[in-house]
């Protein structure tokens, strides 16, 4: 650990941001015209978010303002623990349960603060939220189990390179094919895309927990929201679809892995939080446990 790791951690922080805040800008005008809308620019997410950072803001108190710099500090220090490519700033210290504990300290804070801003939406929001989490979460984490006890290593870099060299074929989301059904659908719930975006719903809760969020907070929780969402769609292609070999690859399979979720977002109906929790709870929970019972006394996958 020098000081030239936090220097690229400091970098991979602003790539991340800059790459899914373009891309983020580039699926609005890909959704916009699966809508028959014309849709906003590309860089008007950048425009968003420096708006909002230039406005003034009030506060709800200290719990709501050190919670949004909680959550933000959360995952933005998640964020230089996630491979790309093979590049790490720390090398070492991408296993898979540090980043779920990193992870942990980002989303407790956003909990934290919009609870604190009093606003009842706010709360039901963020109650729906956790809701959602611990259903996704469940079979999810029952597949990276099964990933790791095939593997033995919870590495997020060596589980992607294990996969590379064997083309297609030789990625999770073939070997494993349950898993890797599991892992997609948990994205979906991990993203907030529909049908799992019950939390955000805007004709229901005023969208949930952000419906307080005003100036810099505001800016600070868009900020947050890309950064998180490069973390969560980059565990997925690590984990299930090689990452990269080089960083070119990487970008390209991210961006359609991405694009994929917004596009089925686009055309999908919203489920209620109960219809959620039970979908996640008969389907992908018992397709993960019927592919960690293979793996583990099938021999599948070796």
């Amino acid at each position: 650990m020098t000081l030239m790791s936090f220097v690229y951690g400091f970098l991979a922080i602003l790539g991340a941001f800059v790459f899914q805040t373009s891309l983020t800008g580039i699926n609005r005008k890909v959704t916009a015209r699966l809508q028959k809308r014309r849709g906003p620019k590309w860089y008007q997410q950048f425009i968003d978010i420096f708006k909002a950072f230039s406005k003034s803001s009030i506060t709800h108190g200290w719990v709501y303002d050190f919670g949004a710099i909680m959550a933000l500090g959360g995952i933005a220090a998640t964020v230089i623990f996630i491979p790309v490519a093979g590049f790490q700033s720390f090398p070492g210290l991408d296993n898979i349960f540090v980043i779920s504990y990193v992870l942990a300290v980002g989303m407790l804070g956003m909990a934290m603060s919009a609870a604190g801003s009093g606003n009842p939406w706010a709360s039901i929001g963020v109650s729906r939220a956790l809701t959602n989490m611990l259903a996704y979460d469940i079979p999810f984490m029952v597949i990276v189990f099964t990933l790791i006890y095939q593997h033995q290593t919870g590495s997020v870099s060596e589980l992607a390179a294990l996969q590379q060299g064997a083309g297609i074929w030789g990625w999770n989301a073939f070997q494993l094919p349950l898993g890797g059904l599991v892992a997609v659908i948990a994205l979906f719930g991990m993203l907030g895309k529909k049908p799992f975006d019950s939390f955000i719903a805007p004709a229901e809760i005023a969208s949930g927990p952000m419906v307080e969020y005003g100036g810099k907070q505001l800016g600070m929780m868009f900020t947050l929201h890309e950064l998180m969402t490069f973390i969560e769609v980059s565990l997925i292609l690590n984990l299930f679809f090689g990452g990269g070999e080089t960083l070119w690859v990487y970008l390209l399979k991210y961006a359609v892995l991405y694009t994929f979720t917004n596009i089925v977002s686009g055309v999908m109906p919203r489920f209620k939080i109960d219809q959620a929790v039970t979908f996640f709870y008969k389907v992908p929970l018992g397709l993960a446990l019927v592919q960690g019972l293979l793996v583990i006394f099938g021999g599948w996958g070796y």
